[in-house]
């Protein structure tokens, strides 16, 4: 067991999930996988959550279920402080964790680009609790309606304003659309929302704006047809928990809020400054291998990879991760075989997107195409990736049944207690 190496990987998302799983049982390498959750997150369909479409556990998988069968994967629960890289040693909050290897795997969060005011006031949708936070949001805010009668403040209320025209923006307008036409009036008899208004800016001139001409232009086309207002080439340059102001002037008077309009990198202690770049990404070469850093390597959307193929880097999709560390995982492989390690080269299998039911756009590399088909092949590709065969069964019927019915029934808003239990002794770092 003397040539057994340890590799710690940071971050249970895409990319770390993928180097776990693909590293399960090998004789060379024992392997930490350290996340704050203990759970791996399917963040593509965090939108259905927010919306009441999905329950949150349809979307995510417990680690340690993940890893049952795995001798030389451990799960640890901690959030990470600090990296030594000198000493190669990770510092969390239960305790130091010696490695042979690092992966960082560690991903992105919401990006306010430094405006304070949208930070506090604006609803990001990044994680599970912040979609559980969003869909409370939006139900009590159709409550809240019901007791409102200055038409301003009412107005106020219904005033949906999600930022970033990119596939979150765009599903979770046309989701939101879908409820105000299919569910509002029958939940809410008693009460007209024919004033809802969703709004969607973009700063760039269409939405969806790395997909295809023909997927841009569709998909603003059925936001429209489902009454979404979209203004492109907008900007929000400030929002102070009531007013929404945009860079042509404009004012929006919004309670609601969504933020997607950008991301940026986690960022933990101990890494040289050099290591990074913009967005707070750290440089790798071909080999995932961390910029000035001896056996650290970067996978995903904090990864920064310049190839001849992607000269500005590669998207900061799920694809690209999970292909980097399939690849940084066969590297591993090929290493302690005595072989020569491989550079990597993204595959791009294409894009998509769904605005609504029987509405969606999908890019594949030679060819494009929206509508009916873009949208079972969304939903196929989507059940496809989910983890185990329970949730894909879990979320198919889900689908199936509000197909034909146009609801669901997982419009409940779910409160965290104000109860605290006191401990008497905290046994945590």
């Amino acid at each position: 067991m003397a040539n057994v190496q340890k590799i710690v990987i940071v971050g249970a998302g895409f990319a770390g999930l993928q180097l776990a799983q693909e590293l399960i049982n090998h004789p060379n390498y024992e392997i930490y996988l350290i996340d704050k959750h203990n759970f791996h997150q399917f963040q593509p369909l965090m939108y259905q959550v927010a919306t009441a479409r999905l329950e949150p556990a349809s979307i995510s998988f417990p680690l340690r279920k993940v890893f049952q069968k795995a001798k030389n994967v451990r799960i640890r629960i901690a959030k990470v402080r600090e990296i030594d890289h000198e000493g190669k040693s990770v510092r969390t909050s239960i305790g130091n964790f010696e490695y042979d290897h690092l992966v960082l795997a560690i991903g992105c969060t919401t990006n306010y680009f430094g405006n304070a005011n949208l930070k506090d006031y604006a609803y990001p949708m990044k994680t599970i609790p912040e979609a559980i936070q969003l869909r409370n949001r939006i139900l009590q805010t159709f409550e809240d309606a019901l007791n409102t009668t200055d038409p301003n403040k009412l107005q106020a209320l219904l005033n949906f304003v999600i930022v970033g025209g990119g596939p979150t923006g765009v599903e979770l307008s046309g989701a939101l659309a879908e409820m105000k036409r299919n569910i509002l009036p029958k939940d809410y008899p008693d009460k007209d929302f024919s004033k809802l208004t969703i709004y969607l800016l973009e700063g760039t001139p269409h939405t969806l704006s790395p997909m295809s001409e023909g997927s841009q232009k569709m998909s603003q086309k059925y936001l429209e047809e489902l009454g979404v207002v979209v203004k492109t080439s907008t900007i929000v340059n400030d929002y102070d928990g009531l007013t929404v102001t945009l860079n042509n002037g404009e004012k929006i008077e919004s309670k609601n809020v969504i933020w997607a309009a950008g991301v940026t990198g986690n960022i933990i202690k101990g890494l040289p400054s050099e290591c990074s770049t913009r967005g707070n990404r750290l440089v790798v070469n071909r080999f995932n291998e961390v910029k000035n850093l001896d056996n650290v390597y970067a996978l995903g959307d904090i990864a920064f990879m310049e190839t001849p193929n992607n000269p500005h880097g590669h998207a900061q999709v799920a694809s690209v991760a999970q292909q980097q560390a399939a690849l940084l995982a066969k590297n591993f492989k090929n290493v302690s075989a005595n072989k020569p390690k491989k550079e990597f080269e993204y595959a791009d299998k294409g894009s998509m997107a769904t605005i609504g039911k029987r509405k969606a756009v999908v890019d594949l590399p030679k060819f494009s195409f929206q509508g009916r088909l873009a949208w079972f092949t969304w939903m196929f590709i989507h059940l496809m990736l989910i983890l185990s065969v329970k949730n894909k069964l879990l979320i198919f019927m889900n689908w199936f049944i509000s197909y034909f019915n146009n609801d669901s029934t997982l419009r409940i808003i779910m409160k965290p207690a104000a109860v605290k239990v006191k401990t008497k002794k905290d046994y945590t770092n």
